[in-house]
């Protein structure tokens, strides 16, 4: 829930505040999210945020100045097995809203894997992608919904043969 992350800690920062952070972005974990499209239309793979969607959710939280970049990792496997044993190590669950909350059977799961095969590359690897983002962006100084008032009698027209300093 970006939205809600973005406002929370616009919220907390001092004015003049900078927000850092990396996340895992949309391609991030390509090969098994394309693996087990080949298998069926189920969510087996968490579904990252796009980059672009993160600087334009900085901007709507009233953020200025935001700088989104990213680089891709890559991780090499011999077996996929290995692949997602690790993942399970690290703590990595897919805690999408439209997962299937029953057990994954056999047959799927061998035909997840098979796909998966054609990923690998001429040494025998199986790659494991990560699409690493880093963002930043300034709390302004002041609220962008803050009240400026000039008086009427401060506004002067200002001709081009008077000098700057009227």
């Amino acid at each position: 829930d970006l939205p809600s992350l973005f406002k929370e800690l616009f919220r907390v920062l001092k004015p003049n505040g900078l927000l850092l952070f990396t996340t895992f972005g949309l391609d991030t974990l390509l090969e098994l999210r394309q693996s087990w499209a080949a298998v069926d239309s189920k969510t087996h793979v968490h579904p990252f945020v796009d980059m672009h969607d993160m600087g334009d959710e900085l901007l709507r939280a009233k953020f200025s100045d935001p700088v989104m970049d990213m680089e891709m990792l890559q991780v090499t496997y011999s077996d996929v097995l290995l692949i997602m044993k690790d993942l399970k190590a690290l703590g990595a669950h897919n805690m999408s809203m439209t997962r299937n909350l029953g057990l994954t059977g056999k047959d799927r799961l061998k035909a997840c894997i098979s796909a998966y095969e054609k990923f690998r590359d001429m040494d025998g690897q199986l790659p494991v992608s990560y699409e690493v983002v880093y963002g930043h962006a300034w709390k302004p100084k002041t609220s962008l919904n803050s009240e400026f008032r000039i008086s009427v009698d401060k506004i002067k027209r200002v001709n081009s043969n008077e000098s700057d300093a009227e």
